[in-house]
């Protein structure tokens, strides 16, 4: 087991390397590509910067799946995989090479899944950088998505289970699911990094989750979905590099688009509820992990569209009204503003982690501790957001 993480390690690793080393060239060419983000409207920022974000993230992304496919189909063949440690010179150690070889056809039999949500992640990444280059009117933006989230829904059947057998009523939660957080970390990115930050936490968090707990039909760690999202919180990590403050270059929509919705499906694809505890009790209350790791994005994105709506405004119009923006507003400088924000997420990531190993007494408990730090940040930083705008 510790081989195979390792080598989920080592592409996550790869990952980051990509990310960070392809987004030198777009900052290069970002006035070229027309991905400039001008000071201006609700931006905070004083200089023009690069939007491209999400073709470095992009980049460390596809590149790793695809080659560690392909590495799956080459392993298939039993020649080849018994030649390959020999060709290699003995560079990579025999265990490693094991742990490939016995994990690669499970890899190959879901690569059909894998390729399908990489081409949807495609087009939305596409779709952003679009967005992000001419704008889109926002029933367009919200059609496409809701249309690729049906896509992979009703096509791929990666959806909510929960214990429902209610046909297409889990069928449209998930899809209003996959929605929902591509839109909020699109909300998210609104200041430096703030939201690649806040996603590659809750990929990781949710990835501890997935190595720790077992697929119920083969009692082994779910490596598949712990990898996916290990690589998309490497290839954020990579994006940070360039996006720490003072910012070299943004997510834009693309980035956000894309992060949102693999991070959205491999929460569906994922198996909160296998095994059981110490004492043989099931644990139902672990599907509701994903909302205990996501709770800051939705937290953010519930209050910013009451505000607006409150203010007689449009839900979908940007403004300072965000988490971040009413904590810069209580006082704090704008990068500690990011750290708290960022250790928040942490907090709520590790509950969803331990959420999956109690019992549902102790599971009441992780949810009230969830709570209670929403309702603090609410309590401290209601002052602002209840004030009206002159």
């Amino acid at each position: 087991m510790s081989a195979t993480v390792v080598l989920v390690l080592v592409a996550a690793a790869v990952a980051g390397l990509i990310s960070a080393v392809s987004l030198f060239p777009v900052r290069w060419f970002a006035r070229q590509l027309g991905l400039l983000d001008r000071p201006g409207g609700h931006s905070s920022h004083t200089v023009p910067t690069p939007l491209g974000g999400g073709i470095g993230i992009y980049l460390g992304i596809v590149i790793p799946i695809l080659s560690a496919l392909a590495l799956a189909w080459w392993l298939q063949d039993a020649d080849r995989s018994s030649a390959l440690p020999d060709v290699l010179g003995g560079i990579v150690p025999a265990r490693y090479w094991e742990q490939a070889v016995l994990h690669a056809p499970g890899v190959w039999s879901r690569s059909h899944d894998m390729l399908w949500l990489l081409a949807a992640g495609t087009f939305l990444l596409f779709l952003g950088l679009w967005d992000d280059r001419r704008g889109l009117p926002v029933l367009a933006r919200l059609g496409c998505q809701f249309a690729i989230a049906a896509a992979v829904v009703l096509g791929l059947g990666i959806e909510l289970t929960a214990y429902l057998n209610a046909g297409w009523l889990t069928k449209g939660l998930s899809i209003v699911w996959i929605v929902a957080v591509i839109n909020s970390f699109n909300m998210l990115d609104n200041m430096d990094a703030l939201s690649g930050g806040i996603a590659a936490i809750i990929a990781a968090s949710i990835a501890a989750v997935m190595l720790t707990t077992p697929d119920p039909g083969t009692e082994r760690p779910q490596l598949l979905v712990a990898a996916l999202l290990l690589v998309v919180a490497g290839a954020l990590i990579g994006f940070l590099f360039h996006n720490r403050p003072p910012a070299s270059i943004f997510m834009g929509d693309g980035g956000s688009y894309l992060v949102g919705f693999l991070i959205a499906v491999s929460m569906l694809m994922a198996t909160f509820a296998g095994g059981a505890t110490s004492n043989g009790s099931v644990r139902p209350h672990a599907i509701l992990a994903p909302l205990c790791a996501m709770a800051v994005p939705l937290y953010d994105m519930t209050t910013v569209i009451w505000i607006r709506i409150r203010e007689g405004r449009s839900p979908f119009q940007g403004d300072h009204s965000h988490l971040s923006h009413r904590l810069v507003a209580l006082g704090l400088t704008r990068t500690r503003a990011v750290a708290t924000v960022h250790l928040i997420t942490a907090t709520c990531g590790l509950s969803a982690l331990l959420l999956t190993h109690v019992s549902i007494l102790q599971a009441i408990t992780v949810f009230g501790i969830v709570a209670c730090m929403l309702s603090l940040v609410a309590i401290l930083e209601s002052t602002h957001w209840r004030e009206p705008k002159s």
